[in-house]
């Protein structure tokens, strides 16, 4: 696998981010791959998605926003979210054009995804996957933050916890019910963290995930298999 870190270009306002690449050497699919509010692209959820995508022939393109890149605790506003959203795909696609992109998200990352996609649809997108969508804060349950999800017109993959606090399954449900493009898979037991006792919750979403993309079947490996899981 080819890994690749460097500095990804936002705007002359915003500055540069840390970002990096894993590739795979018989890469299928390639994705964009965007943080939650709480941790970084370092962490090592994020790390270990990006490690086990790449097993199964998915290539990814991680990144900070700038919050956690200078450090700061408070999320960006969405403008900036979207801007750092737009420079990751947009850099995505330039240097790896034959890949079938995706845009995907951990969280606030998935959520800022989705914004930025249904303001500013891109042909070369085809699809968003959310790891955890928020639906509403903690405590404060709701359906608010979905409403833009009606202008997404591409497929949309959630992979949410029945104990996930930031989206109660019976809120959760039945706006995905509404939407015409959206599939959402049940991750039973498991939190916002993706936690769920000894349960290997990852492989899980890596299998859901790749389930969820067109099937290939070039070298051998049976539609929806994971090499070496």
């Amino acid at each position: 696998m080819k890994t690749q870190s460097f500095k990804l270009k936002v705007s002359p306002a915003i500055g540069a981010v840390s970002a990096e690449y894993f590739v795979p050497e018989k890469s299928r699919f390639l994705f964009t791959l965007a943080h939650g509010a709480g941790a970084g692209m370092d962490h090592s959820f994020m790390v270990d998605l990006a490690n086990r995508l790449a097993a199964a022939g998915v290539a990814s393109l991680r990144f900070n926003f700038p919050f956690k890149e200078d450090k700061k605790g408070r999320p960006d506003t969405p403008a900036v979210a979207h801007e750092t959203i737009a420079a990751a795909l947009q850099h995505a696609h330039a240097t790896h054009p034959s890949l079938p992109l995706y845009a995907a998200g951990k969280s606030f990352g998935g959520r800022m995804t989705s914004q930025y996609l249904a303001a500013h649809p891109d042909p070369a997108v085809k699809g968003i996957i959310f790891y955890g969508f928020p639906l509403h804060p903690a405590g404060k349950p709701s359906i608010d933050r979905a409403e833009h999800l009606k202008e997404v017109k591409i497929p949309m993959l959630f992979l949410q916890g029945t104990r996930d606090q930031l989206a109660h399954w019976h809120l959760i449900e039945p706006v995905c019910a509404s939407l015409p493009n959206a599939t959402l898979v049940k991750i039973e037991g498991a939190d916002h963290a993706f936690k769920a006792g000894k349960k290997d919750v990852v492989s899980l979403l890596v299998k859901e995930t790749i389930a969820f993309l067109p099937s290939w079947r070039s070298d051998g490996f049976p539609c929806g298999s994971i090499p070496g899981a």
